[in-house]
Protein backbone atom coordinates (compact mmCIF):
# COMPACT_ATOMS: atom_id res chain seq x y z
CA UNK A 1 0.00 0.00 0.00
CA UNK A 2 1.28 3.47 -0.87
CA UNK A 3 1.37 5.85 2.10
CA UNK A 4 -0.15 9.29 1.91
CA UNK A 5 3.35 10.79 2.03
CA UNK A 6 4.01 9.40 -1.44
CA UNK A 7 1.29 11.69 -2.79
CA UNK A 8 2.68 14.92 -1.31
CA UNK A 9 4.88 15.78 -4.32
CA UNK A 10 1.93 15.02 -6.61
CA UNK A 11 -0.30 17.42 -4.67
CA UNK A 12 2.30 20.15 -4.97
CA UNK A 13 2.66 19.55 -8.70
CA UNK A 14 -1.14 19.55 -9.11
CA UNK A 15 -1.34 22.92 -7.35
CA UNK A 16 1.30 24.28 -9.75
CA UNK A 17 -0.59 22.88 -12.75
CA UNK A 18 -3.89 24.38 -11.62
CA UNK A 19 -2.18 27.71 -10.99
CA UNK A 20 -0.65 27.69 -14.48
CA UNK A 21 -4.06 26.96 -16.04
CA UNK A 22 -6.31 29.22 -13.97
CA UNK A 23 -4.24 31.22 -11.52
CA UNK A 24 -4.60 31.36 -7.77
CA UNK A 25 -8.39 31.21 -8.12
CA UNK A 26 -8.21 27.74 -9.69
CA UNK A 27 -6.06 26.48 -6.82
CA UNK A 28 -8.42 28.00 -4.24
CA UNK A 29 -11.42 26.49 -6.03
CA UNK A 30 -9.77 23.06 -5.77
CA UNK A 31 -8.98 23.55 -2.08
CA UNK A 32 -12.59 24.63 -1.48
CA UNK A 33 -13.78 21.50 -3.27
CA UNK A 34 -11.59 19.33 -1.05
CA UNK A 35 -12.83 21.08 2.07
CA UNK A 36 -16.48 20.76 1.08
CA UNK A 37 -16.24 17.10 0.11
CA UNK A 38 -13.63 15.45 2.29
CA UNK A 39 -13.61 17.10 5.73
CA UNK A 40 -16.97 15.92 6.98
CA UNK A 41 -15.28 14.21 9.92
CA UNK A 42 -13.85 17.51 11.18
CA UNK A 43 -17.21 19.18 10.71
CA UNK A 44 -19.06 16.44 12.57
CA UNK A 45 -16.62 16.45 15.48
CA UNK A 46 -16.77 20.25 15.79
CA UNK A 47 -20.57 20.24 15.62
CA UNK A 48 -20.88 17.48 18.23
CA UNK A 49 -18.06 18.40 20.61
CA UNK A 50 -17.26 22.06 19.99
CA UNK A 51 -13.65 23.06 20.50
CA UNK A 52 -12.86 19.59 21.90
CA UNK A 53 -13.92 18.19 18.51
CA UNK A 54 -11.04 20.11 16.93
CA UNK A 55 -8.64 18.57 19.41
CA UNK A 56 -10.09 15.11 18.69
CA UNK A 57 -9.70 15.56 14.93
CA UNK A 58 -6.10 16.79 14.96
CA UNK A 59 -4.89 14.50 17.72
CA UNK A 60 -5.77 11.64 15.39
CA UNK A 61 -4.64 13.07 12.05
CA UNK A 62 -1.37 14.65 13.19
CA UNK A 63 -0.31 11.52 15.04
CA UNK A 64 -1.24 9.44 12.00
CA UNK A 65 1.01 11.68 9.87
CA UNK A 66 3.84 11.44 12.44
CA UNK A 67 4.02 15.22 12.74
CA UNK A 68 6.12 16.98 15.39
CA UNK A 69 3.59 19.28 17.07
CA UNK A 70 2.23 20.66 20.30
CA UNK A 71 -1.50 21.08 20.86
CA UNK A 72 -3.23 22.97 23.65
CA UNK A 73 -6.91 22.83 24.51
CA UNK A 74 -8.67 25.17 26.94
CA UNK A 75 -12.32 24.22 26.90
CA UNK A 76 -13.26 26.84 29.49
CA UNK A 77 -12.02 29.59 27.17
CA UNK A 78 -13.10 27.77 24.01
CA UNK A 79 -9.57 27.83 22.62
CA UNK A 80 -7.42 25.29 20.82
CA UNK A 81 -3.99 25.67 19.23
CA UNK A 82 -1.57 23.67 17.14
CA UNK A 83 2.10 24.59 16.98
CA UNK A 84 3.69 22.59 14.18
CA UNK A 85 7.38 22.13 14.97
CA UNK A 86 7.90 20.08 11.82
CA UNK A 87 5.25 19.37 9.20
CA UNK A 88 6.00 16.05 7.53
CA UNK A 89 4.33 17.15 4.27
CA UNK A 90 6.22 20.39 3.80
CA UNK A 91 9.35 18.82 5.25
CA UNK A 92 9.22 16.11 2.60
CA UNK A 93 8.82 18.70 -0.16
CA UNK A 94 11.76 20.70 1.15
CA UNK A 95 13.96 17.58 1.15
CA UNK A 96 13.24 16.74 -2.49
CA UNK A 97 15.87 18.10 -4.80
CA UNK A 98 14.14 17.40 -8.09
CA UNK A 99 11.01 19.57 -7.65
CA UNK A 100 10.24 23.01 -6.34
CA UNK A 101 7.22 23.06 -4.03
CA UNK A 102 4.16 25.09 -4.99
CA UNK A 103 4.90 28.50 -3.41
CA UNK A 104 1.68 28.55 -1.32
CA UNK A 105 1.59 24.81 -0.66
CA UNK A 106 0.87 25.34 3.03
CA UNK A 107 -2.03 27.67 2.27
CA UNK A 108 -4.23 24.65 1.66
CA UNK A 109 -4.40 23.91 5.40
CA UNK A 110 -5.64 27.40 6.20
CA UNK A 111 -8.26 27.33 3.42
CA UNK A 112 -9.53 23.81 4.09
CA UNK A 113 -9.95 24.13 7.85
CA UNK A 114 -11.15 27.72 7.92
CA UNK A 115 -13.85 26.85 5.38
CA UNK A 116 -15.18 24.09 7.65
CA UNK A 117 -14.91 25.83 11.01
CA UNK A 118 -15.83 29.47 10.43
CA UNK A 119 -19.43 28.70 9.42
CA UNK A 120 -19.73 26.75 12.70
CA UNK A 121 -18.83 29.84 14.73
CA UNK A 122 -15.09 29.37 15.13
CA UNK A 123 -12.46 32.05 14.68
CA UNK A 124 -9.39 30.71 12.88
CA UNK A 125 -5.95 32.31 12.86
CA UNK A 126 -2.91 30.95 11.07
CA UNK A 127 0.77 31.84 11.13
CA UNK A 128 2.35 30.54 7.93
CA UNK A 129 5.43 32.76 8.14
CA UNK A 130 7.83 29.86 8.84
CA UNK A 131 6.68 27.34 6.25
CA UNK A 132 10.11 27.59 4.61
CA UNK A 133 11.24 25.58 7.68
CA UNK A 134 8.17 23.28 7.68
CA UNK A 135 6.74 25.11 10.71
CA UNK A 136 3.38 26.79 11.24
CA UNK A 137 0.81 27.55 13.91
CA UNK A 138 -2.98 27.61 14.08
CA UNK A 139 -5.30 29.01 16.72
CA UNK A 140 -9.00 28.27 16.91
CA UNK A 141 -11.55 29.90 19.18
CA UNK A 142 -15.23 29.13 19.53
CA UNK A 143 -17.02 32.45 19.36
CA UNK A 144 -19.58 32.57 22.17
CA UNK A 145 -23.22 32.70 21.07
CA UNK A 146 -24.85 36.07 21.73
Amino acid sequence: MISCTEFIPAYSELFKYLHAKGGEAAVRDFWNYLSDNFLGNLKSLAEQHGIRGCWMYWSHTLNEEAADFTMELDEDKGKFSIIMHHCPSKGRLLELGHITPYPDYCGHCDVLYRRVLEPLGFECTADLSRTDRAECAFWFRKIPAE
